[in-house]
């Protein structure tokens, strides 16, 4: 019942961060949908045209997008919320690190999205490219946006792969001789993986694996540096 209690509130103060980072962010709606929604379409030949089609559209995209645009705000509070929660159950040693895992889970998280956001522009460019200009692009708001949003989140929890194989390398769960092991098998769950995640189109799926497996080599080589050193032998 304490364990419930706590992730009770655990989730009650992430969810009042995420209304209170939201209210200026639906206040400035207009400001951040033309940095956010619109520059992701600057290349692209021809330039598809945003639209609704209910009258409750705008109203629904303009909640949805200060709801997200709250939740990527606060993501340094929620990641620190959600290490408070969970260091109970660490040792006193592995309770210090939790400064730097939140730390590092925001940067990652953050950098992932931001690589995902500056390369959409040649994303969507490729993509519309393929009608030729036979056809006219006209992107619904709603489906447009949560295009935008699925895919800078699973770039941000793509990134966030070398804080996860630190924190289990630290736990004694995996090691890095076990990932270089299951090296084979990681490339091909990793391109099933990209092609589950993303639209059904070779670039997409590229643009994922390849951040993937190279996170993964980071991962390995972050698994060899926390390995536990060897003990000195008695005489």
């Amino acid at each position: 019942m304490g364990h419930l209690d706590a992730l009770r509130w655990t989730i009650l103060r992430c969810l009042c961060a995420i209304i209170i980072c939201a209210i200026p962010c639906g206040i400035f709606w207009q400001t951040i949908f033309k940095y956010f929604a619109l520059w992701p379409l600057h290349l692209s030949d021809p330039v598809p045209q945003l639209i609704f089609t209910m009258p409750t559209d705008t109203i629904y995209f303009i909640f949805k997008m200060a709801l997200v645009c709250g939740a990527v705000a606060a993501s340094p509070f929620l990641f620190h919320q959600i290490w408070r929660f969970i260091a109970p159950a660490l040792y006193k040693n592995e309770k210090k690190a939790i400064l730097s895992v939140v730390i590092a889970s925001t940067v990652c998280f953050l950098s992932g999205i931001a690589f995902c956001y500056f390369f959409l522009p040649l994303f969507l460019r490729f993509l519309i490219g393929f009608a030729g200009g036979l056809i006219d692009p006209l992107f619904r708001i709603n489906d447009y946006f949560g295009f935008l949003v699925k895919m800078c989140l699973i770039f941000g929890l793509v990134f966030e792969l070398p804080v996860i194989s630190y924190i289990l390398s630290k736990l004694g769960i995996i090691n890095h001789r076990f990932l270089i092991r299951y090296f084979r098998h990681a490339i091909v769950i990793i391109f099933i993986a990209a092609a589950i995640l993303t639209p059904p189109d070779v670039l997409s799926q590229v643009l994922m694996a390849l951040p993937l497996t190279a996170f993964y080599a980071i991962s390995i080589l972050i698994s060899f540096l926390t390995r536990p050193s060897p003990r000195k032998q008695m005489p």
